[in-house]
């Protein structure tokens, strides 16, 4: 895996004082560390772990690598509508986890000590922790600082379940140690970490079942999530939803999850993937007079402390959407505030997110049920099929579907589903971010034959009633027929 090498920690204690110090060299105190200083602030940055945080090293980053090999797997048995003869692949998973490896090692550089050293940043690699609101104790180093940003992060969060700690098991940390593919892979959690594993497993040769105590895929819109559980379950994943874990058992190789209602499987190793959990242990909170939750950071609007104005969080532990761009986001927010004394408040619905299984699953603002529940009687919906679109039935990626909740011409919420999805929400979370009207996305000319075209029809679908079933307009256009010269 990735291996920063730190500057080894020095034994002469030094007192700091510094405008900006930044706890956690993670998405987000990254770049709230490099924008401060390159816009002029004295910033210390604190880190006693690997640069980069989780994203780089645990998170984002191997996983999309690991799905990129899954996908050259699956393509080789995909291609007989194409012409193209399916033969097996021969998956050597080390060297598929050496794909991920060189993927952290090649973006490292750019998280990396030397980088922000050279930025002008005072990086210090020890652990810092609270001893004063205004004072933080790193190793031998008292650093006094004018703002102070905790962008710590977040951890996987590991449940009380009976028998885990008897156990072997994964997270999404410990993962990517692995050389030797699973037989058979157990995954507690049907979220977005845990299908996306699913699948990646599955398409590289393991057999693979999650269990999830809930729906699925739970947070999305239901319909759209329908149509990746059913391409992962003909991939022949196994998912056993309603099953809420009761106990783990079994020895290595040899494990055991038993649901409450009595179901059991069997695998070789298990995963728990059952969501994230804030970084907030041993920072010396109390002394700083911060308030924390397990949630994270107690945060205004503005993610300023609420107990102690010198302090900001950013990133999964400011107890908000836990997403590597939501922490980018949040940084620009600080920023604003701490340099230039700006009031700057982070918003959430224009935030998109995205779940990388094939077919792809994206989301900005407002789901159905949710502009259903927030504008009662207000909502019209928009949709447009992937199995319309020219560019999607040529590639046969026809699963998939662009659905827009809209409230007085102007959309509140997107939901896609389909190829590239993640990249095609982009569009809608500009023009909700925007604040656009329907009509100015359906004046979009997208390139033909291209995805992005879903976007635009499924616009035009929103007006087509209104021009097409309007007897009004009807009339018009027959009157101007008649009498225009």
């Amino acid at each position: 895996m990735n291996q920063q090498a730190a500057t080894p920690r020095t034994a002469i204690p030094q007192r700091i004082a510094t405008d900006v110090l930044v706890i956690g060299a993670g998405s987000g105190g990254l770049s709230t560390a490099a924008g401060a200083v390159q816009m002029g602030a004295d910033v210390v940055l604190l880190e006693d772990g690997l640069m980069g945080g989780d994203c780089l090293n645990y998170g984002c980053v191997p996983s999309k690598a690991l799905l990129a090999s899954a996908k050259h797997a699956h393509a080789m048995t995909a291609g007989a509508p194409f012409g193209v003869e399916p033969v097996e692949p021969e998956v050597d998973y080390a060297r598929a986890m050496g794909h991920v490896e060189e993927t952290i090692r090649t973006i490292a550089p750019v998280d990396s000590e030397e980088r922000f050293r050279g930025l002008g940043v005072t990086v210090i690699r020890e652990r810092g922790r609270f001893t004063a609101p205004d004072t933080v104790q790193a190793g031998p180093h008292t650093i006094t600082a004018r703002r102070i940003v905790i962008a710590t992060g977040s951890s996987p969060l590991v449940p009380p379940i009976p028998g885990l700690d008897t156990v072997p098991f994964l997270t999404n940390e410990t993962l990517w140690k692995l050389r030797e593919r699973p037989g058979r892979l157990l995954i507690v959690g049907g979220g977005p970490i845990g299908m996306e594993m699913a699948q990646a497993h599955r398409r590289l040769g393991s057999e693979v079942t999650v269990i999830e105590g809930g729906k699925a895929l739970g947070k999305d819109d239901p319909e759209l999530a329908a149509v990746v559980l059913e391409r992962l379950r003909a991939e022949g994943v196994g998912i056993e939803e309603e099953a809420k874990v009761a106990e783990v058992s079994g020895p290595e190789g040899a494990i055991t999850v038993t649901a409450e209602d009595g179901r059991a499987f069997e695998g070789t190793h298990l995963l728990i993937a059952v969501g994230r959990s804030a970084n907030v242990q041993d920072l010396g909170l109390e002394e700083g007079r911060v308030e924390y939750s397990p949630r994270g950071i107690e945060v205004g609007d503005d993610l300023r402390s609420v107990s102690n104005r010198r302090v900001y969080a950013v990133g999964d532990v400011a107890g908000r959407l836990q997403f590597t761009h939501v922490a980018g986001y949040h940084s620009g927010v600080v920023i604003r505030s701490i340099l230039f004394g700006l009031p700057s408040k982070a918003r959430q619905g224009h935030i998109p997110w995205a779940t990388y299984t094939d077919p792809e699953l994206a989301q900005v603002g407002l789901t159905e049920a949710e502009a259903r529940q927030k504008h009662p009687g207000r909502v019209e919906v928009a949709r447009f099929p992937f199995d319309e679109n020219d560019r999607a039935v040529a590639e046969g990626a026809t699963a998939g579907l662009v659905k827009v909740m809209v409230v007085k011409g102007r959309p509140v919420g997107a939901s896609i589903v389909g190829r590239d999805a993640g990249n095609l929400i982009g569009v809608w979370a500009l023009a909700i971010s925007a604040g656009l009207k329907m009509s100015q996305v359906a004046g979009m000319v997208a390139p033909y034959p291209t995805l992005g075209e879903a976007s635009k029809r499924a616009a035009g679908a929103y007006f087509s009633p209104r021009l097409f079933e309007n007897a009004a307009v009807k009339r018009a256009v027959r009157l101007v027929q008649r009498f225009r010269p």
